[in-house]
């Protein structure tokens, strides 16, 4: 760790991380588990069983308040009004110019919202919620609440293992969430709050906790053969694999979210009647198309490009830049994103990127990279 970690917030988990041999690095003012086995192991692990991943730092927020929806809706670009009880929806805190604050999770709880953003920027985005949000809307940060994340094909089976109980008898069992549900639960008397959701494209679940409960559950997870704890690395090249951006790589306050590739977050509804942050910018490149626009791509070779590699022609002319890199565990080569002319962003396209002063070839490819296995409703079944 570095000379500045008696700067950085500690997870309630801290020493749990610890005394299961993490390597603590700082990330996102916090000290954090980057890995534990190794990136590689524990990125394949979660492919098959079920990881565990302590994501405390992130924002938790409960919203309350008259019409609390239709207010946060005047900076969200989501129908969060037309958001069912038990219902979750991604969307994104924008500026007045469109470009993106920060993404976040938003879930209608049946009396109020619960929205969770990046740790790295959570008090901005609570400065910011504050002064868009009329003052009848109180914003609740959860600080004494801890977040992890359970994740892998075998998620649903471990968690069932625990006996965990909704908390009205004819309420579902945790197993019984679709993808982007959401329910309160309760465990050996402490309330839980659990959405099937996550941010490696595996099925799985995040659960907020009090966290003076978190080490117990952590640990009655970690008992099971299923589950191991996994760090950051595998968090991040699950993620990458995934194709989903991460903030202040893939996106920041100069992207708008067409361009991000992110439209699916601008609601019909939202695009008819506009009314949120950045909806005149934003709409434009809608109807026009953006200038730029993220894309997934196939390295050539075995060396990974990093964030900061830019994409060149033929000229040797910078004409875009690659916001996120690795190596693909799962694939077993390197792949990456990257923001290029629209023009150019057609699938197959050839291009050439730039690192350190040496050229190398990719190609354009169709995200997610590695297919996504979340545990969706049937069709039919209401949403």
């Amino acid at each position: 760790m570095d000379e500045n970690t008696e700067n950085l917030g500690l997870l309630p988990l801290n020493n749990w991380h610890i005394a299961r041999g993490g390597r603590m690095v700082p990330f996102a003012g916090y000290s954090m588990p980057v890995q534990y086995e190794g990136i590689m192991a524990e990125h394949l692990w979660v492919r098959e069983n079920a990881g565990l991943f302590d994501v405390s730092h992130m924002g938790q927020l409960q919203l309350s308040g008259p019409d609390v929806a239709a207010k946060l809706e005047a900076i969200l670009p989501g129908d969060i009004s037309a958001l069912k009880a038990g219902k979750m929806r991604y969307s994104l805190l924008l500026n007045n110019d469109g470009g993106i604050l920060d993404d976040l999770m938003v879930t209608n709880t049946g009396h109020n919202l619960y929205m969770v953003v990046n740790g790295a920027v959570k008090h901005g985005d609570i400065a910011y919620l504050r002064k868009k949000l009329p003052e009848d809307i109180k914003i609740n940060h959860m600080t004494d609440a801890a977040l992890l994340a359970l994740q892998g094909p075998k998620a649903a089976a471990a968690i069932e293992k625990l006996g965990i109980m909704p908390l009205q008898p004819d309420w579902p069992q945790v197993t019984d969430l679709y993808f982007m549900d959401a329910a309160p639960f309760m465990w050996n008397g402490v309330a839980l709050g659990i959405s099937r959701s996550g941010y490696t494209g595996e099925d799985g679940f995040e659960i907020s906790i009090p966290a003076e409960h978190a080490m117990e559950f952590a640990d009655a997870l970690c008992a099971l053969d299923e589950v191991k704890p996994i760090g950051l690395g595998a968090r991040d090249s699950l993620r990458l694999e995934a194709g989903l951006p991460l903030y202040g790589h893939d996106m920041n306050p100069e992207i708008l979210p067409v361009s991000a590739d992110l439209s699916f977050a601008i609601s019909k509804k939202r695009r008819e009647e506009g009314g949120f942050s950045g909806a005149e910018k934003i709409l434009n490149e809608l109807e026009n198309g953006p200038v730029k626009k993220r894309v997934g791509l196939s390295i050539d070779g075995r060396q990974p490009v990093r964030e900061g590699a830019v994409v060149v022609n033929g000229n040797g002319a910078i004409i875009g830049n690659v916001t996120s890199g690795g190596f693909s565990p799962s694939l077993g080569r390197p792949i990456a994103m990257a923001y290029v002319p629209t023009e150019l962003a057609v699938e197959g396209q050839e291009i050439i990127l730039e690192q350190r002063g040496k050229k190398i070839p990719a190609t354009i490819t169709k995200m997610p990279f590695v297919p996504q296995n979340y545990h969706r409703a049937p069709r039919g079944v209401s949403k």
